[in-house]
């Protein structure tokens, strides 16, 4: 029997010994008979009484010499105490108005319901400390002899290679140890969502053939104080029960973000749980067999404690996938599906500029849902185009009755404007559609311009990005008057002011501000805001005027391309070379 049930079955039965008690002494208690105060004194002359007790009660108790009790009132008067004693009637002095039962019971019930609360308080801690242990328990995804294997990752060739090294680092630990070899404690995966880091994590844990411990940093963040280095001791505690294993932190930057916030130092609860990180980290040998892998897609926000040697040890990039490992991406997701002889994964690769193997794998999975859809033989490539747009700009809008002409007249400018600029400065990158077809994701229409893989961009091509931004805008206002100009732009206005600003904050490419990065420079001064502002503006106008000149001087290409986009609402690669070729031919006779 529990312990504690049996506190209170004992407590229970002396408060039911205790009302027993009292109920049977009342019962059985003699009568006590009351009189009036002139009874009493006839009483007292008759001698009949044997004794009184005096009190600064209200009653006066006695005793006949019969043995009956009887009470009356209490006169209070000086000399009562003499004048009965001159009877020769025994007086008694008390203050207590309860008997020595009552006084018994009353203090017995007392230290009960002290015991109670005793128990009930401890209990209480107990409990609360129960539940605390219970909160700070983590939930840990665990896995074992996942089928993910590096064989399963395409893509970051270098990156999977520097991984690999830890497979036999976990299985033969003492073979390193032999020659005075450390096993990284800690690895950082970096990139944009979506590249394979948590594949990457998960192939090395197979490959091993250890448990895979995976959280995110985000079950950490507590508000109650404590809580979040609790699970972080947690997660180390189990981690080591298992032996060798990889535990993954997924999005680490929730809690590994610098520690210099406002002077706060280490007082908050997220620099407690990144201690308690740290302090894990260091406690545990690299002989272990256990390797700590932590994601994000942040690392400069990282804490430099986090990043040294013997807590991780290794930063390791995984990038976008560039044209062959997008190629070998598309292989890897097509292995299991029914692909169209025709279709060309390699034009696919190539036509994905700047997508991830995640992306890569929503793209094949909307081309099959969409051959799915039809109940085709094989996916084809009007299956893969569909979904390419679908991933890009969402599903097309069917019901479009309710555009007016004016809107669709200003989109097929608008776009045309990006279409011709693009040709025209960027003849490499290629307009593999532009459309006025509205889209589920908000878009009125879009031009989709993909540049070629490269390891750099220039000044010039950066510019050339900024007029062709800038583009549909001032078809706007040479079409339609400055005064009607639209909303369409805000996307295309905020993506020029990003790659200007980057030019001269970042890569020094302002000649009036120089080669300097502008926030070392001046941090973050209202004074230097407003003087970037003012170069932006002039820099922006210069640009944009350069950008108007040159539409104006081809302003009978802007006009086909906008009438065919309003024939047929969506024109591809070939007719927009067409248009442009008939309109040079044109131009030659």
């Amino acid at each position: 029997m529990n312990k504690n049930r049996i506190v209170i079955i004992l407590i229970s039965v002396v408060f039911l010994l205790l009302t027993i008690t009292f109920i049977f002494s009342m019962k059985f208690k003699k009568p006590v008979l009351q009189i009036s105060y002139i009874e009493f004194m006839e009483k007292v002359d008759n001698k009949q009484i044997k004794s009184v007790s005096i009190s600064d009660s209200a009653q006066l108790k006695g005793e006949f010499k019969d043995g009956e009790q009887f009470i009356t009132d209490n006169p209070r008067i000086d000399g009562f105490k003499e004048s009965m004693l001159v009877k020769n009637i025994e007086v008694k002095e008390s203050s207590d108005q309860y008997s020595p039962g009552q006084l018994a019971l009353a203090i017995v019930a007392i230290g009960a319901f002290a015991g109670v609360a005793i128990y009930l308080s401890k209990n209480n801690s107990q409990q609360v400390s129960k539940e605390y242990d219970k909160m700070s328990n983590i939930e840990i995804s665990t896995e074992k002899d996942s089928n993910i294997r590096f064989s399963n990752i395409a893509g970051n060739e270098e990156a999977k290679e520097n991984i690999m090294e830890l497979v036999d680092f976990i299985k033969n630990p003492q073979k390193y140890e032999r020659y005075g070899a450390r096993m990284p404690k800690g690895i950082i995966l970096y990139g944009p969502p979506g590249t394979g880091k948590t594949l990457m994590a998960k192939a090395l844990a197979s490959e091993a053939g250890v448990d895979f411990l995976a959280v995110s940093g985000s079950d950490f963040v507590q508000i109650y104080a404590g809580l979040g280095a609790g699970r972080i001791r947690s997660l180390f505690k189990k981690a080591k029960e298992k032996g060798k294993c990889v535990i993954f932190i997924d999005e680490i930057d929730a809690i590994g973000k610098k520690r210099d916030r406002g002077g706060l130092g280490g007082s908050d609860e997220s620099d407690r749980t990144l201690n308690a990180l740290l302090t894990e980290m260091s406690g545990f040998k690299g002989s272990e067999g256990i390797v700590v892998i932590a994601a994000t897609n942040r690392l400069d926000t990282l804490d430099e404690a986090l990043l040294r040697p013997g807590r991780f040890d290794r930063q390791i990039e995984i990038g976008l996938p560039d044209l062959n490992a997008r190629h070998e991406i598309l292989k890897l997701y097509s292995k299991d599906r029914p692909i169209a002889v025709s279709l060309s994964l390699r034009g696919i690769a190539e036509q994905t500029v700047y997508f991830s193997g995640a992306k890569l794998e929503n793209l094949m999975n909307e081309a099959a849902i969409n051959a799915a859809r039809e109940n085709a033989e094989a996916i084809t490539a009007l299956h893969i185009d569909k979904a390419f747009y679908t991933v890009i700009a969402g599903d097309e809008k069917k019901d479009r009755s309710n555009i007016r002409n004016i809107d669709r007249r200003i989109t097929a400018y608008h776009e045309a404007g990006h279409a011709v600029v693009t040709k025209l400065l960027c003849p490499e990158n290629k307009v593999t559609k532009v459309t006025i077809i509205p889209s589920t994701k908000g878009a009125g229409g879009f031009s989709m311009n993909i540049p070629p893989d490269k390891m750099y961009n220039t000044k010039k091509e950066m510019i050339n990005n900024i007029k062709i931004a800038l583009a549909g805008r001032i078809v706007e206002e040479l079409i339609f008057g400055a005064d009607n100009v639209t909303t369409g732009a805000s996307n295309d206005i905020q993506k020029a002011t990003e790659i200007l600003v980057a030019m001269i904050k970042q890569f020094g490419m302002s000649e009036e501000i120089g080669m300097i990065n502008y926030d070392i420079l001046f941090g973050h001064q209202g004074s230097a805001d407003r003087k970037l502002a003012e170069i932006t503006r002039n820099e922006m106008q210069r640009l944009y005027d350069e950008t108007k000149l040159l539409i104006e001087n081809n302003r009978e290409l802007v006009y086909s391309i906008a009438e065919n986009l309003l024939d047929k609402e969506t024109l591809n690669e070939e007719e927009i070379d067409k248009c442009i070729e008939n309109m040079w031919q044109k131009a030659l006779n």
